[in-house]
């Protein structure tokens, strides 16, 4: 999506079980060893794109504390590690960005030749290559193998492939305008690809390089999470302020999840927990994050994270939430087991999307 993050709406926080708003949680600011650096911080690390100031972050996950900040290119956004955790890919675009309410005409003509998908090297801890990817990336999913990725193109209304190891596109499949979320499926026989403008869902079989079939979910569908089984998917509808619960063999809506009133929540992504029994959405301007029980399908408590939560991930052992706040430039840490905000990170330029490597 073109929208840089703008919004905000603080809102408090669900306790987790009571369905009770409380008081905003204050993130305490964790004691961090004086020195810490990139070769002396030994646990997880999180590693966010700043889609503002075309930055890498990097943080220690366990202290909050940033420890690098690494330019990558032009407008990052999307960004997936490869199945070795030794590479990061990353989203890069030269489409301007436009604000609600921005008219694209006044805006500077899109400069393609700076898409594409910046390969990171995590132990050099640089960009090695760049990709091509297609009309301006926003987001994608790799192939179980780490072979191919799979792109969305979002001026382009396309789903692009890429060959890594030829480093070339292989193929450009024609699909609904604006297309963000790209899934590809635990068996890795089909992947889902969102359209937000047409509020469509492209299935793209990975075997033939062709999308075999189209079909109707929420208004501005996002992004997807799939069940361990592939049989359900949880897609977010921004615009309805919505999860739904798609049967994946008949490709059919089955449920609707509501978050909130459409228009203050607008759900950007989704997350399964490791054992699937809790579905994670951060709600865009709602300012929250919310906790859905996947066997009720109800919402079970909400947290407040920041202005405009975009990505999310878990950390390795699925105790804790990040959410990356643009308009805060910030990322915070969230404590499921209570659902509070244990702590904060700063970075510095509207922070898109995150991964955790261990």
């Amino acid at each position: 999506m073109r929208y840089a993050r703008y919004f905000l709406l603080c809102a408090g926080f669900l306790a987790p079980l009571a369905g009770c708003k409380s008081a905003p949680h204050k993130a305490e600011t964790p004691t961090t060893p004086a020195g810490l650096t990139m070769t002396t911080a030994n646990g997880p690390r999180l590693y966010v794109s700043d889609e503002v100031s075309g930055e890498l972050t990097v943080i220690d996950a366990t202290t909050m504390q940033s420890l690098e900040t690494v330019k990558v290119g032009t407008r990052p956004r999307g960004i997936h590690a490869s199945p070795d955790g030794k590479t990061i890919y990353i989203a890069l675009s030269g489409t301007p960005i436009a604000g609600p309410g921005v008219d694209g005409d006044t805006l500077p003509p899109a400069d393609h030749s700076k898409d594409g998908i910046g390969v990171f090297d995590v132990a050099q801890n640089k960009i090695v290559k760049i990709l091509p990817s297609g009309i301006d990336p926003e987001n994608f999913d790799l192939s179980k193998d780490g072979a191919k990725i799979y792109v969305s193109n979002e001026d382009n209304s396309a789903v692009s492939i890429i060959d890594i190891a030829s480093g070339k596109v292989e193929a450009t499949l024609k699909m609904g305008a604006q297309p963000e979320g790209v899934q590809v499926s635990h068996n890795g026989e089909f992947v889902f690809v969102t359209s937000e403008e047409t509020s469509t869902i492209s299935v793209l079989n990975p075997a033939t390089n062709k999308i075999t079939s189209t079909f109707k979910v929420g208004h501005r569908p996002r992004n997807v999470a799939f069940t361990p089984d592939d049989k359900l998917a949880y897609i977010n509808a921004e615009n309805d302020g919505t999860v739904t619960l798609v049967d994946v063999a008949r490709k059919k809506v089955i449920k609707t999840i509501h978050l909130g009133k459409p228009g203050l929540v607008k759900p950007m992504d989704v997350l399964l927990s490791p054992d699937s029994h809790m579905l994670y959405a951060s709600t865009g301007r709602g300012g929250d994050v919310v906790a859905i029980d996947t066997k009720t399908e109800i919402v079970k408590g909400e947290v407040a994270v920041g202005r405009r939560p975009w990505g999310i991930a878990l950390s390795p052992d699925g105790k804790t939430l990040f959410s990356a706040n643009g308009p805060s430039n910030d990322v915070s840490a969230v404590d499921l087991a209570t659902l509070t905000v244990k702590a904060k990170a700063h970075v510095g330029g509207s922070p898109w999307g995150l991964v955790v490597l261990p």
